[in-house]
């Protein structure tokens, strides 16, 4: 039996963002610990960091800005879901994010149905969720996608079958997305456990080995680049 990556690997290149927009319009984004100019403008605040998003958009001639897989990150560190004094700080990133304005329409990665939503409230949580699951050669795993629009969880049920690029949610802004600049949170998920509507998108060093195993490169399946 292939791989989970070896499958992703071999499907043709997926797009989950508006596909009215042309890849020669992305530019990766780098918010890890080494942008220093990220850093001085002091990017936890949601308005600051939106402001940064647009200015880098522009000055890159871009209309979405993506990055992230396995980054680590100190956007994180404002709210209390990702710290406490029993484990160390989660701040290693799991999935691809995509920053582009509010309101963007979101496509379904490939073909699958709906196993969970959830509207996960909080300072730095995701917000609006829906989680796909699919089944290719055998491979059963999922796609979440986060920091939707409340809009996005209506009128939708468990099961509901979405075809490949096809219109599944759109982005959420500030208000309902856990307090960040608009973006998508793109993630694959092998074992999902009893996970519903949620799933780790963040972990700390010493579970980066089993998330890097159980969340696979999202671009293996997307090919941006």
């Amino acid at each position: 039996m292939n791989s989970l990556c070896s499958v992703l690997k071999n499907i043709s290149p997926a797009k989950i963002i508006d596909s009215s927009i042309d890849y020669s319009k992305y530019v990766t984004l780098d918010l890890s610990l080494n942008n220093l100019d990220l850093t001085e403008k002091k990017s936890g605040n949601s308005d600051d960091f939106e402001k940064y998003i647009n200015d880098y958009l522009k000055k890159n001639n871009a209309e979405v800005a993506f990055g992230g897989y396995i980054e680590k990150r100190n956007l994180y560190q404002r709210s209390s879901i990702f710290k406490s004094d029993m484990i160390s700080e989660r701040n290693i990133h799991l999935g691809i994010d995509f920053w582009i304005k509010a309101g963007t329409p979101v496509l379904a990665a490939l073909d699958g149905s709906i196993h969970s939503f959830k509207n996960n409230i909080g300072l730095g949580d995701y917000g609006p969720t829906i989680i796909l699951e699919h089944e290719i050669e055998n491979q059963k795993f999922y796609t979440l996608y986060g920091h939707l629009s409340l809009e996005s969880l209506q009128r939708i049920s468990v099961g509901d079958f979405f075809k490949k690029g096809e219109h599944l949610a759109n982005i959420g802004n500030s208000e309902v997305n856990g307090d960040y600049a608009p973006h998508l949170h793109f993630q694959i998920i092998k074992n999902i456990e009893d996970y519903w509507g949620d799933y780790p998108g963040v972990c700390n060093k010493n579970d980066l080995n089993f998330y890097i195993e159980n969340c696979p490169d999202p671009n293996f399946l997307l090919k941006i680049i």
